[in-house]
């Protein structure tokens, strides 16, 4: 039975970039439908007792839409969660190198990210992630995400739902962007995703009942990315 992790930070600790309003009903409300959902679908699919990592990408084997895009929401808010700290902060050690190599520099991957995410039509994702050719933005729709997209590791991710940024921003889905990257995007935990892609640590993995999530991030598994 999969949990609705906690958060790893208080209800108001990303203000005023995300009010407490949002977290809670982002969180709260959102986050928690999908986990529900996904236990009762996956159950009926008999993949109960499976790790949400594999529900997604058995669900997704099987074109079981209903199932896939609950248990992948589940795994991506959770994701999301992860993806956000208080400590403002900018990308440092292999990470910034990284972003250097691809980029050009930093500002250059804000204007990416950004761009990639004001300009996604509809709801979805913004990514960042590595693979084979490095680091690039990219973004997905609706519950997609990278967990079946071979070869490619996640990193960050920003939610460009509605609901992740309407109570605070309205229509504004570039200015929410802007103020996400500048003052609440975890680049520690990008730093320690990338070092996990490169094999060394662990990545995220989503939370079971006995191991609470909050500050841990346990590995992937196969969704490393192959030379």
């Amino acid at each position: 039975m999969f949990i609705l992790p906690e958060l790893p930070y208080g209800y108001d600790a990303l203000a005023p970039t995300m009010s407490a309003d949002t977290l809670r009903f982002h969180h709260d409300k959102h986050h928690k439908a999908y986990v529900e959902k996904t236990n009762k679908l996956a159950g009926e699919a008999g993949l109960e007792g499976r790790a949400l990592e594999d529900v997604v990408r058995e669900a997704r084997r099987r074109s079981d839409a209903a199932l896939f895009n609950n248990a992948a929401q589940a795994w991506n808010h959770a994701f999301f969660w992860t993806c956000m700290t208080p400590q403002r902060a900018r990308p440092s050690g292999a990470l910034a190198q990284a972003i250097d190599q691809a980029f050009g520099a930093l500002e250059a991957f804000k204007t990416a990210f950004v761009q990639e995410g004001a300009g996604h039509f509809g709801s979805g994702w913004v990514w960042l992630v590595t693979g084979s050719d490095g680091l690039k933005v990219v973004a997905t729709h609706d519950a997609d995400d990278i967990l079946v997209r071979e070869g490619l590791f996640p990193l960050l991710v920003c939610d460009l739902w509605e609901h992740a940024y309407y109570l605070d921003y309205k229509n504004d889905r570039p200015g929410f962007l802007n103020r996400w990257f500048d003052n609440i995007a975890n680049w520690a935990f990008a730093e320690r995703q990338l070092a996990a892609a490169n094999g060394q640590g662990q990545g995220f993995r989503y939370p079971s009942e006995a191991e609470p999530e909050g500050r841990r991030s346990p590995d992937i598994g196969e969704s490393r990315p192959t030379a």
